[in-house]
């Protein structure tokens, strides 16, 4: 009987181990066959720390929306 108690009391913590190793190899194994030769470096100019390199291009991102708004008088 104690050793059911013991077993009941372990096996979540065995659980969350074994998806967690789980989620860290399928994390891997997407990173590892993204298709992208490059991965990119974070660069700093004047200050300003910039993402150059890697497979994504500023042109291939969606442009945010330009948003007036009306409840806040907001002058620059």
């Amino acid at each position: 009987m104690a050793l059911a108690g013991r077993v009941t009391a372990v096996l979540p913590l065995v659980g969350a181990v074994a998806t967690a190793a789980a989620l860290t190899g399928a994390a891997f194994f997407t990173v590892a066959h993204a298709g992208c030769a490059e991965t990119g470096r974070f660069v700093e100019h004047d200050g300003v720390v910039k993402f150059e390199g890697g497979c994504i291009n500023g042109h291939d991102l969606p442009a945010v929306p330009k948003v007036e708004n009306a409840r806040y008088d907001v002058k620059p």
